[in-house]
């Protein structure tokens, strides 16, 4: 019997997170439970624009409590970030050979509003899957567990601090890498508006 592999809730996760997915025989188990960590993917994605690595952070309603399940963590729209992050989204990629093939897919992601932080990337993961033609069962955690012998626990793994997952991450053509150079294992939006229904082949 295969293990679950156990992973966080990211936004717009990076190609490291799809190649974990992807070569995982077994199902996906997200967590639930675990305290929201700060400064981490759980908010934040990176997209290659003309000045280089842009980072879109989602903001968070922060509550008196110091500590809050990451299920519970409510999205802050005080400010129109989604508008925001969509329009930067368009800047970089509106010239991409596949952007406007799935820009149909991510746009309600930028105007229905989600009250929760895990249902809005739940479903984004749920389309992204999709997109790149990836079928595994999604199951999720009903308590946190610190061990967890049973599962493979990647909750960790993928970090803005950490290196990469991507020990020889395969290059592909970026449209500012003239400029900037490759920048490998950004959010798998910029290889799937790069390479389309090819995308799966990168991972």
């Amino acid at each position: 019997m295969s293990q679950d592999l156990l992973l966080p809730v990211l936004y717009l996760p990076n190609i490291s997170y799809f190649k974990t997915i992807k070569d995982w025989e077994g199902d996906i188990l997200l967590e639930r439970f675990e305290n929201f960590p700060k400064q981490t993917f759980r908010t934040r994605t990176q997209i290659a624009t003309a000045n280089g690595i842009l980072e879109l952070i989602i903001p968070i309603v922060h509550g008196k409590k110091e500590r809050v399940a990451i299920k519970d963590i409510r999205i802050n729209y005080d400010h129109p970030w989604q508008r925001l992050h969509w329009l930067s989204l368009q800047t970089a990629y509106r010239s991409s050979a596949y952007f406007e093939f799935y820009e149909d897919d991510l746009a309600p992601f930028y105007e229905k509003k989600y009250e929760f932080l895990m249902d809005f990337h739940v479903e984004q993961l749920q389309t992204l899957l999709k997109l790149l033609k990836i079928k595994k069962e999604i199951h999720f955690t009903d308590a946190y567990k610190r061990e967890t012998p049973q599962e493979i626990d990647y909750r960790s793994a993928i970090h803005p601090k950490l290196k990469s997952l991507l020990e020889e991450p395969q290059a592909y053509y970026q449209l500012f890498s003239d400029k900037n150079g490759f920048q490998p294992d950004l959010s798998v939006i910029d290889l799937l508006f790069s390479q389309g229904p090819q995308a799966k082949k990168f991972l």
